[in-house]
C-alpha cells in the first residue's frame, strides 16, 4: 500500500495525463499565514511582522507532502506596504519553491475599515528528480529517464478588507498557468498547474471580558477539482490561550492551540485527522507556525491583533 501511495503522490506532483487537483498546499492555520495566500494582507498588522510555518502531512506514508512557508512585510508609508513570501514544497520525488515580493495599497473606508489591493510576483522553482525513483527490477521506463528542472515568472493578486473584528478576503496567488511537462512518447502530455482562487473570512464575537469566540473559513477554487473548504472555530482566553477545531469538508478534522508567549510573539500547533480511507495509512498531520510582530515605531501597533 505505500508503494501504490507513492506512485499516487508522484502522479499528483506531475499533474499527469490532464488529471486536475488540487495543487497549492493547504493549511490549518491559515488565519496566521494569510499573506501566503494574499498579498492585499501585508502590512494589515501595523508593524514589521514576521511568519513561519511548518506543516508534516500523512506521517507514516512515504513520499509525503511537506511545506514550510516565510512570510516578512511590513508598512512603509501611509498607505503602502511591502513584504517578502516564498513556499517550499515537496511530495515525492517533486520539489517546488515559490519566491515572491508582495505589495499592497491601503484605503481608509471608514472611521473602522481598511480596504487593501495586492500583487505580488516572483519565480517558481520546479525540480522532480525522476532518476532517484526507486522502480521495479527489470523495470525499464523512459518516463523515468530524465529529471525535470524548470523555472516559471508568475505573479499574483488579492483584495483584503478588514476592521479591528472582522475580514474578508479575495485573492488568487499564481494566477499565470505554468505547462510543467509534454511529451509524446510514454505518455504525458501538457501537464500544467492551475490558477486557484481563495476566499477568507472571519469574525470576533466578545462573548465576555476574557473570552472571545473567533469563527473563520477558508474556500479553494480551482478549474476541474472539487472545492476546498476550511471552517474553523477557535475560543481566545485572556488574550492569550486560543483552542480550536478546524473541518476540512471531505478531508479531516484538526485540533488547533496556539499561545501568546508575550503581546508580540505567538506560537501555534495543529494536527489533522484524516477522515478519508487514506486515514487508515498515515498517523496524522503535524503543523507549526511561529508569528512574531515586531514594532520599531511603537505608534502603529494595533493591540491586541486578532487575525
Amino acid at each position: 500500500m505505500r508503494k501504490i501511495t507513492l506512485v499516487i503522490l508522484l502522479l499528483t506532483s506531475l499533474y499527469a495525463i490532464e488529471v486536475q487537483g488540487q495543487q497549492d498546499p493547504g493549511y490549518t492555520q491559515y488565519m496566521y499565514n494569510m499573506n501566503i495566500v494574499n498579498p492585499a494582507y501585508a502590512g494589515s498588522r501595523g508593524t514589521l511582522s514576521i511568519g513561519v510555518l511548518g506543516r508534516t502531512q500523512w506521517v507514516g506514508i512515504t513520499g509525503a507532502p511537506k511545506t514550510a512557508t516565510l512570510a516578512v512585510h511590513a508598512p512603509v508609508g501611509k498607505n503602502v506596504a511591502l513584504g517578502f513570501s516564498a513556499i517550499s514544497d515537496e511530495i515525492g520525488p517533486s520539489k517546488e519553491h515559490n519566491i515572491y515580493a508582495d505589495f499592497s495599497y491601503t484605503l481608509t473606508t471608514s472611521e473602522e475599515g481598511r480596504l487593501a489591493f495586492g500583487l505580488k510576483g516572483g519565480i517558481t522553482l520546479h525540480d522532480v528528480n525522476l532518476t532517484r525513483v526507486e522502480l521495479p527490477q527489470n523495470d525499464i521506463d523512459d518516463l523515468f529517464a530524465e529529471d525535470i528542472n524548470n523555472n516559471y515568472p508568475n505573479f499574483g493578486a488579492g483584495v483584503y478588507y478588514y476592521t479591528d473584528k472582522f475580514y474578508v478576503g479575495l485573492s488568487a496567488p499564481n494566477i499565470l498557468e505554468k505547462l510543467h511537462i509534454e511529451r509524446e512518447g510514454n505518455t504525458i502530455i501538457r501537464a500544467r498547474e492551475e490558477t486557484h482562487f481563495f476566499v477568507t473570512s472571519g469574525y470576533v464575537f466578545e462573548l465576555s471580558e476574557t473570552l472571545k469566540f473567533k469563527p473563520s473559513f477558508l474556500a479553494k477554487g480551482v478549474s476541474g477539482a472539487p472545492l476546498s473548504v476550511d471552517v474553523s472555530t477557535n475560543f481566545l482566553f485572556n488574550e492569550r490561550l486560543e483552542l480550536g477545531l478546524n473541518y476540512r469538508m471531505g478531508d479531516s478534522v484538526s485540533g488547533l492551540i496556539n499561545f501568546g508567549v508575550t503581546p508580540d510573539l505567538r506560537i501555534g500547533y495543529a494536527y489533522d485527522y484524516t477522515t478519508t480511507n487514506l486515514g487508515n495509512y498515515n498517523s496524522g498531520t503535524h503543523e507549526m507556525f511561529l508569528l512574531w510582530d515586531i514594532d520599531f515605531s511603537k505608534k502603529n501597533l494595533k493591540s491586541p491583533r486578532f487575525f
